[in-house]
């Protein structure tokens, strides 16, 4: 048996490339496997969703907030 940890962000899976080169090694068990990868960076767009809907950051929900506008030393506008 295979296990695979995915991460899925909207209709996308990121999952390490360790996993992913044994899916591909499992697929080429049973037929042909023609990979197109995209390399390079991430799309920013990608990015900005990962975080918002990977649920790393949902700790932050539950914390009290300690610092505020009148904390600031210098405002930038």
């Amino acid at each position: 048996m295979t296990t695979v940890h995915a991460e899925l962000v909207g209709e996308m899976a990121v999952l390490p490339r360790s996993e992913l080169d044994r899916l591909i090694e499992l697929a080429r068990n049973t037929e042909q496997v023609e990979l197109h990868q995209q390399v390079g960076e991430t799309p920013t767009i990608g990015i900005m969703r990962l975080a918002e809907q990977g649920g790393a950051f949902n700790w932050l929900a539950d914390e009290d907030d300690i610092y505020s506008a009148d904390d600031l030393k210098e405002r930038y506008r």
